[in-house]
């Protein structure tokens, strides 16, 4: 059962049968939407790592002594949709998610397809020197390894907690 709208009759439009508050926020929705895409967008997990789009992909970083391991979810992306490239301590990852589904029943058609391009950029906490990466995809992760140089591990010391009772 629809509520009785509380504003006056002339506030709604005939043909949509909503009123002015609906449209304008749809409007500033779409406002808003429009305005965000292609800007970069900051993401949660660290100082240095930004998105580029309206899909960010999620990113799990481990580190060693020896090496740093970024494993990325790229659910329906190809290794053919993505670049990976490493510039002095920045290591970047961009690519296109393409997706289209087609659905045909009897009595209806139903196309739903998304497009999306996305950047990855993080910064290293070591200069990787001439070390080359290793870049895997499997069912729909992507794990880039790269080698810390022997200057790199011996920058990190372990600090002592003391109790202060």
């Amino acid at each position: 059962m629809a509520l009785p709208s509380i504003l006056p009759p002339f506030w709604r439009d005939p043909k949509t049968n909503d009123n002015g508050f609906e449209r304008l926020q749809k409007e500033v929705d779409r406002v808003f939407e429009n305005f965000s895409r292609g800007f970069p967008v900051p993401v949660m997990g660290g100082e240095g790592a930004f998105a580029l789009g309206r899909f960010a992909p999620k990113v799990d970083i481990t580190e060693t002594d020896n090496q740093m391991e970024v494993a990325i979810e790229l659910p329906g992306v190809t290794q053919d949709d993505i670049a990976v490239s490493l510039t002095d301590d920045v290591l970047t990852i961009k690519g296109e998610k393409k997706s289209e589904t087609e659905d045909k029943k009897k009595d209806y058609h139903l196309v739903e397809r998304s497009y999306g391009m996305f950047q990855r950029m993080i910064r290293l906490p070591f200069d990787p020197g001439n070390a080359e990466p290793h870049a895997e995809m499997r069912d729909g992760i992507l794990r880039i390894t790269i080698a810390k140089p022997p200057e790199a591990a011996s920058k990190t010391r372990r600090v002592e907690i003391k109790s202060a009772g």
